[in-house]
């Protein structure tokens, strides 16, 4: 017989609010991650009156995660949030039909074949960030390393994914950065909210909300009608689309009647909200890892010396040969995952492990497996290289989820990681990375996991193995 939630071992609630209070909205991962070490891989916590079943176990959260969306969804209650914000639902959200309609339009946008036609203008981003490094390294100033490693993600994403130039890497935040932050702090806050306040009291920072969210909307409905008037000028590009955008636009166009303009924007904004977050606060970890494992930093700049020395003249396949530096972002991934923990609600009775799970019963995945590690003591990308020194995929991880929910902007968000630190490793040396009182940073939690605090040094190098 299966055990109920109400038998299995936890930390005890408060009345009303079970164990909200015990949860820093910055810091929550972190505390569900003791209490796994201290009650195991299945344990129940509350959430004010409702039980949530906490899986720890690896194997568990791979075969939860292969049963969506049949089996499971993100929680309804998240769902009611962004659509409260923004009736416009993106791949990440949608469920259902739905999501089985917009995953065929995502995913031939992201197909390695197609993120490889858009890799020029990749580069192109990463070498104005090396003049902004040089510029910092001749004048000896530290780098806010969240600051410029986001203005690179939000410039690939759109240039690359929309098409326009807005260069934050030269001209410093754009409109649409602030706007972003903005949603994301407020998706984060409304979601673990244990009322829905804002429905009854206006309060200025959820008026700022509203009003990022609707000047978003405006922004994305410019860039889808610049994106059709550009494919209707010029048949020929749907063959090649120059950008995301447009392929997405193609993609629903051939799907027939499933993918309307809702969809398609829905995804514009979630590749806007989700592609800067992600990514920058991914680099930010691993070049702090790489600091950390001296061992582990020459060899992967040895590597990026032989195989791609000059960022001028990178190509697809030097990115694709670096096997060991491909193996640090993996492995910097596992050890901090932007998103270390993943909440889902039942759709049907289920048993998970040998638990019983209501229809409506909430879960949370706790998907990162070995922290609270001093700095680089657990860093070995040794564990994702072959017996020959190539690539080789190891079940230690699920950075971007498993099962058909797979994040499909995988291969963009690694070879973005592994575009800027090529560039970096051949053109710089590390001085320092660290926080300003010299200690760990801290993981803040917000829409992902970031950094709190690291400034980066550099010196210009040569180009000779030192």
């Amino acid at each position: 017989m299966p055990r109920h939630l109400a038998d299995l071992p936890g930390p005890r609630p408060w009345p009303l609010l079970g164990n909200l209070p015990q949860l820093s909205p910055t810091r929550m991962h972190r505390q569900v991650e003791a209490w796994a070490r201290r009650y195991g891989p299945l344990f129940a916590m509350r959430f004010a009156t409702t039980p949530v079943l906490v899986l720890a176990d690896p194997a568990l959260i791979a075969s939860v995660l292969r049963e969506r969306p049949d089996g499971f969804r993100r929680p309804s209650a998240t769902a009611q949030v962004a659509l409260e914000m923004d009736d416009r639902h993106g791949l990440l959200l949608a469920e259902g039909d739905a999501w089985r309609a917009q995953r065929r339009m995502v995913m031939a946008a992201l197909a390695p074949h197609a993120v490889k036609a858009y890799f020029p203008a990749l580069v192109a981003t990463g070498l104005r960030l090396r003049e902004r490094w040089r510029q910092a390294a001749r004048d000896d100033h530290q780098i806010d390393l969240a600051i410029d490693l986001k203005c690179y993600s939000i410039d690939i994403i759109a240039g690359l994914a929309f098409g326009i130039e807005i260069n934050t890497i030269e001209h410093g935040e754009h409109a649409l950065q602030r706007h972003m932050a903005v949603i994301l702090a407020g998706l984060a806050r409304r979601s673990m909210a244990p009322f829905p306040y804002w429905r009854y009291v206006s309060l200025a920072r959820e008026r700022a909300v509203d009003a990022s969210v609707a000047a978003l909307r405006v922004a994305v409905d410019e860039l889808i009608a610049a994106a059709r008037a550009r494919l209707a000028a010029d048949p020929a590009r749907r063959q090649h689309p120059a950008n995301l955008l447009e392929a997405m636009l193609c993609a629903a166009q051939d799907d027939g009647h499933s993918i309307d303009d809702s969809s398609v924007a829905g995804n514009v904004a979630t590749l806007l909200l989700a592609g800067e977050d992600t990514t920058g606060s991914a680099l930010c970890w691993l070049l702090y890892l790489l600091h950390s494992n001296p061992l582990a930093l020459r060899r992967a700049r040895e590597e990026v010396l032989r195989v791609a020395p000059d960022p001028e003249q990178f190509t697809i396949e030097q990115i694709n040969a670096l096997d060991y530096l491909d193996a640090c972002a993996r492995e910097a991934l596992r050890l901090k995952p932007p998103t270390p923990f993943i909440p889902l609600e039942a759709l049907r009775d289920s048993v998970v492990g040998d638990v019983a799970v209501p229809k409506g019963g909430l879960l949370w995945c706790v998907m990162r497996q070995h922290h609270d590690v001093p700095p680089g003591s657990d860093f070995d990308p040794g564990r994702w290289l072959g017996q020959g020194g190539g690539a080789s995929e190891q079940p230690l991880t699920m950075p971007f989820g498993a099962g058909p929910r797979t994040c499909p902007g995988r291969y963009l968000a690694l070879l973005e990681i592994k575009v800027a630190c090529a560039m970096l490793l051949g053109s710089f040396e590390m001085v320092a990375i660290d926080t300003q009182d010299g200690k760990e940073p801290l993981e803040l939690m917000g829409f992902t996991m970031s950094p709190l605090g690291l400034r980066m040094r550099l010196r210009e190098r040569s180009n000779t193995l030192s």
